[in-house]
């Protein structure tokens, strides 16, 4: 259901607005328009312009909030702007002094680290860093040679060349240093640069000691560093847990301050005898709206005015679903489609019963269902999954049909079904021979679906005062009694009596087509427009033509669809007869129990899901196309409920 809109034009002083808005509009959902939009016609309007002065506040207890880990069961009370400023100036230096001393930690382990990563390939040299670096009369360079470069290098130069490489490690590029003699030190140098040798320079004054011996004063280092920094977070952490109470009741309280001043994004202001006041413009439930005209009624500086033309009103009213908590998770599914338009038909409990009846009959086992259903209503009270719901709503209906089909875990000897079994039953069908109960049973019940969906239709032109789609359109009367005769003769044929059917049919069969074919003259003749056929008239009957022949074959394609129905309640029990037959159930042996349950768990899992998504394409091609549009607005309150919601937690 939608609940019902009304529309409120709100004024008074400018200066007051804060006042208004915290005494009355906080306290009740309102679906804010934009004022300058919608009052476009009145004179000397202006934007109502002002900065926020609560963003930084608020702002800044967010960044605390965001560092806070578990912030469940922590209550949340009143607090002041005063109280919330002392707590953000005070944490903050506290906070802001912990921070420079961990940015201080993080430079020195970037430097550590750069070290470490230096000195790490030099691990298996022997001698000390500093003694090779004070060589006195032989210079030593420490670098990496690429590989490929490496071998050429031993094979064409080496031998010749008045140096000592020593070689520490290999990956892509061989680590090492080699000795100089002063006297040589240009010309080895320029030989190994040609060799793209990359030198490391080691710090003098950071590498005392084999590379072994740095290498695990370093780690040491990094280590203590690492224990310090984290010392420090948990010196901040708790800081905050401390206060958290405090800090998650500063942002509650900074968040409906800063809310509610925004309201000022949708007001306007205009000026009166010198005086200047602002006007809000939005949409509240009726419910709502008096108890918010009898709290104002006393009030000397608040004007409000309920709207009750619709065509004083330039935007159309947003849509609030209000369905009963049975039927609340299928909002799920009407939301994916679109909202409804707020003068349409809420499809919610529609799309809930024939969606839960249809799975039902094609996944009816009560052992499976039954399955579903506990496991769905487990994860909806465990997770408040919406999709979890409708699964065990779904399986309350396969467990129904599976006593109606008497099957339990694919076994269809345990208990005798009180309806059929769906790979046995048979009809009798005039001219078409023997065909399964199930197909016969859901082509009827897909024609009932599409003649009340069409009443759907009807009723929704009937709010939109579309005269073409409550009289002539292929789901408007003359639909409805087109089909509904098709529906009726074919029922008739099929109790074997088939004379009346004939009759009906001939007399109820053209008139409907011919006033659909015909729709639009008809339509404009009865709004008294002229002409009555707009172009060429020879290419209106031709177009009419094949547009009547393609909605006739609409109409037998959407019937035949609903055949899936019983094709899926079938399949079901052929898949299970398959499962049976492969542990051995069928040929009166041990039965193998394992591939019961796995197979159990198979179709469970595949067939659910795919009956799900086709249940969900008959709601959505083959009903909600003749009736629903989904092409409302989302009803959305600009301000919160502060006081009921600070109330709720608090108990």
């Amino acid at each position: 259901m939608i609940e019902k809109m009304k529309f409120l034009s709100i004024t008074g002083p400018k200066a007051d607005i804060d006042r208004v808005v915290n005494k009355y509009l906080s306290k009740y959902e309102i679906h804010l328009e934009n004022a300058m939009a919608q009052l476009s016609q009145i004179r000397h309007l202006s934007p109502y312009i002002q900065i926020n002065p609560y963003r930084e506040l608020l702002s800044r207890v967010n960044e605390f909030a965001g560092l806070l880990h578990n912030t469940e069961g922590i209550p949340i009370e009143e607090t002041s702007l005063e109280e919330i400023q002392t707590l953000v100036d005070s944490l903050g230096n506290k906070i802001s002094k912990i921070n420079a001393r961990c940015e201080k930690l993080t430079e020195e382990r970037a430097v550590l680290s750069e070290d470490l990563k230096w000195i790490t390939p030099f691990l298996t040299l022997p001698e000390d860093i500093d003694k090779l670096i004070h060589y006195r009369f032989v210079q030593v360079r420490f670098g990496r040679i690429p590989v490929e470069y490496y071998g050429k290098f031993k094979e064409y130069v080496y031998d010749n060349l008045d140096t000592l490489f020593y070689p520490c490690h290999q990956d892509d590029y061989v680590w090492g240093l080699y000795f100089v003699p002063w006297t040589k030190m240009e010309q080895v140098d320029a030989v190994f640069s040609s060799m793209h040798f990359e030198r490391i320079y080691l710090k003098k004054d950071h590498f005392y000691g084999t590379p072994e011996k740095i290498h695990a004063e370093l780690e040491a280092r990094l280590e203590n560093i690492d224990r310090e920094y984290a010392a420090h977070q948990k010196e901040m952490q708790a800081l905050l847990e401390g206060d958290a109470k405090s800090v998650l009741s500063a942002q509650a309280a900074l968040n409906a301050l800063s809310t509610n001043f925004d309201v000022r994004k949708v007001a306007a202001c205009v000026k009166e005898h010198q005086e200047t006041f602002y006007i809000l413009c939005g949409w509240i439930s009726e419910r709502d709206c008096t108890s918010f005209m009898a709290e104002i009624e006393h009030d000397p500086n608040l004007f409000c005015v309920v709207e009750d033309d619709q065509k004083q009103i330039s935007c159309k009213p947003p849509t609030k679903l209000k369905n009963p908590k049975i039927f609340k998770p299928f909002e799920m599914y009407i939301k994916m489609y679109g909202l409804p338009d707020y003068h349409e038909i809420d499809p919610t409990i529609f799309v809930a019963l024939t969606y839960s009846f249809i799975f039902g009959i094609m996944f009816g086992d009560v052992g499976q269902g039954l399955l579903l259903a506990i496991g769905g209503f487990l994860l909806y009270k465990f997770k408040k999954m919406d999709l979890a719901a409708i699964i065990g709503t779904a399986g309350i209906f396969s467990t129904f049909f599976g006593f109606m089909f008497g099957s339990i875990f694919g076994f269809e000897d345990i208990i005798e079904p009180l309806w059929l079994h769906p790979t046995e039953a048979m009809t009798l069908v005039p001219g078409l021979g023997n065909m399964n109960t199930v197909f016969v049973a859901a082509i009827v019940f897909g024609m009932f679906l599409i003649l009340l969906t069409m009443i759907f239709h009807i009723v929704n032109a009937v709010k939109m005062k579309n005269v073409e789609g409550i009289w002539f359109d292929q789901n408007s009367v003359c639909g409805l009694v087109f089909y509904g005769t098709l529906t009726v003769c074919a029922l008739l044929y099929l109790t074997g009596k088939a004379l009346p059917a004939t009759i009906l049919l001939a007399v109820m069969f053209l008139v409907p087509l011919v006033i659909i074919m015909l729709k639009e003259p008809i339509t404009r003749l009865a709004e008294k427009k002229a002409p009555a056929i707009e172009g060429s008239k020879p290419m209106f009957f031709v177009q009419s033509f094949f547009e009547l022949f393609e909605i006739m074959l609409s109409f037998l394609s959407n019937t035949l669809s609903f055949v899936r129905i019983g094709a899926f309640a079938v399949s079901h029990a052929a898949m299970m007869g398959v499962v049976l037959m492969l542990a051995g159930a069928e040929s009166g042996g041990n039965i193998n129990w394992l591939i019961i349950v796995l197979g159990n768990a198979f179709v469970c899992a595949m067939e659910g899901l795919i009956v799900g998504i086709q249940v969900l394409r008959l709601e959505y091609y083959e009903m909600f196309s003749r009736f629903y549009k989904g092409s409302g607005k989302e009803f959305r309150p600009f301000l919160k409920r502060v006081n009921s919601k600070r109330t709720s937690e608090q108990a």
